[in-house]
Parts: C-alpha cells; sequence; structure tokens
C-alpha cells in the first residue's frame, strides 16, 4: 500500500513539470501573455520571459538552422515549420463576422432610407390634405367626430411642413 501511494505521488510530480511547459511573452501593448504555443515572429527576444523545457535552449528558428548551407533555412521546402502565430479559422471567423456587421448595417441604412421616403410621401399627402379648404374632423377622446378649426389646422400645417423638412 505504502509503494502505492509512493507511485502515485511520483506520477503526480512527472504529470504537473508537463503542465509547466508554457510560453510566456510580454505583447506590443504591454500585457503579459501566458500560450503553449512560442510567441508569433514579431515578438522581440527581449520580451519572452519563460520558455517551456531547458532554460539554455534557442527558441528562434533562425539561430536552429544557422549551421546549415545557404539558403537551407529559407528554402520553402525546409523540414522546420514556419511559426506565424496566426490562426487561420480566427482570422476567417473574424472576417465574416466584420462582413456580417458590414452587411447588417447596409440593411439597416437601407431600411432607414425607406422609412424616410415612406415618411415624406405622408407628410406631403397630409399637408395636400390640410391646404384644401375641404371640412376636416378629428376624433375626441370620447370617440366623438369634431371639426377641425383655423387654429388646429394651422398647427397641423406647420407639423407637417417639419416632417417634410426632415424626411424629404
Amino acid at each position: 500500500m505504502k509503494h502505492i501511494r509512493l507511485l502515485f505521488i511520483a506520477v503526480a510530480c512527472l504529470a504537473s513539470s508537463a503542465a509547466s511547459a508554457q510560453w510566456q511573452w510580454v505583447d506590443k501593448d504591454g500585457r503579459k501573455v501566458f500560450s503553449d504555443r512560442a510567441p508569433p515572429a514579431d515578438v522581440p527576444e527581449k520580451n519572452i520571459r519563460k520558455r517551456p523545457g531547458a532554460k539554455d535552449t534557442p527558441v528562434n528558428l533562425a539561430a536552429s538552422t544557422a549551421g546549415q548551407p545557404n539558403g537551407a533555412a529559407s528554402a520553402p521546402g525546409a523540414a522546420a515549420p514556419q511559426l506565424t502565430g496566426v490562426d487561420k479559422e480566427l482570422l476567417d471567423k473574424k472576417k465574416k463576422a466584420e462582413e456580417a456587421e458590414a452587411a447588417k448595417r447596409k440593411a439597416e441604412k437601407e431600411r432607414i432610407q425607406i422609412a424616410k421616403v415612406e415618411n415624406c410621401a405622408r407628410a406631403k399627402q397630409m399637408k395636400a390634405n390640410l391646404s384644401s379648404n375641404t371640412r376636416l374632423f378629428q376624433m375626441n377622446e370620447k370617440g366623438e367626430r369634431v371639426l377641425v378649426d383655423d387654429a388646429a389646422r394651422a398647427a397641423e400645417l406647420k407639423r407637417a411642413q417639419g416632417f417634410i423638412d426632415a424626411d424629404c
């Protein structure tokens, strides 16, 4: 029983050392970044605070290929993968979200423009009705029809002109 407990403790210690395999660096905005992936190429060497594994192992791919003949490090078929630090899926999702947002703004502008055209037509029709010398009636709070007098007609004409000025 004691041996099993010691074995379990040893396995737990080994597992915790694997969890500490993290990169730590300071980004261009001055924030600390923790990741299990190497920092992007634009992060200077002085901003890298912690590397996984041995402390004296160089991270730079160019330094690891320095002993190779000329052109081997920059050859497109080189064995070492290029680490760009850019997630293509994330960029695609971001681009799609921006396109969706732009389409949403465009649809909203079109809807507002259509509403303005309709409001303009209604205001012009209202002004034409108020300008004619026909009798106009309104419904009061009791639901009865009441004849519109000249003062109310002038106020409604002014209101209709305000709508025309705003939407036409």
